[in-house]
């Protein structure tokens, strides 16, 4: 199943060289911290310093589309237009992990990505989103891309990667009618 490469990292100077060198059409930077399994939440934008514009302008200069992984949070989104990122992907960990507080973080992902889109940024989402959480995400029409890579590869192992990935398709299609 051929499809464009979205490669996901951190904003060192290692990996914005690794970067440069491999040229994907899209990378998404990310928090990284070596202890974590998995992200746990968003790039702090805002508070991160010359370093992370000058990663996202020498990628964006080689014709990378830059996303910058954020909380839903409007000074995050407003900082990432700021230094120059092509979109946003919202962190949705909140939604998809507390089933108690999804509708309220529901309506805070929906209000962040209205803000990205009139910043100018693409908006996309994910992060803990599975068959039950992505149709939610799926309908807001500001969110043109969402990720689910994890919860795809560990659903393969019970029906196959082809099965996973072509129900979850049938899902977002039907949240998008």
């Amino acid at each position: 199943m051929p499809g464009p490469l979205n490669f996901e990292m951190g904003a060192s100077a290692e990996m914005v060289a690794f970067c440069l060198a491999l040229a994907p059409p899209a990378c998404c930077l990310v928090p990284e911290r070596r202890e974590e399994l998995t992200t746990e939440g968003g790039l702090d934008v805002e508070g991160a310093g010359p370093a992370l514009a000058e990663a996202v302008a020498r990628l964006r200069d080689a014709g990378i589309v830059v996303a910058l992984f954020v909380e839903p949070e409007a000074r995050q989104i407003e900082a990432a237009a700021r230094i120059g990122a092509a979109a946003v992907e919202l962190h949705t960990g909140r939604y998809g992990e507390h089933p108690a507080t999804r509708a309220e973080e529901l309506a805070r992902l929906q209000t962040a990505a209205r803000l990205a889109v009139s910043c100018g940024l693409a908006c996309h989402a994910g992060h803990g989103l599975n068959y039950d959480t992505v149709g939610g995400i799926a309908a807001m029409r500001d969110v043109s891309e969402t990720s689910i890579g994890h919860f795809l590869v560990a659903q393969a192992v019970f029906e196959g990667l082809p099965a996973a990935v072509a129900r979850m398709r049938e899902i977002i299609a039907e949240a998008r009618r």
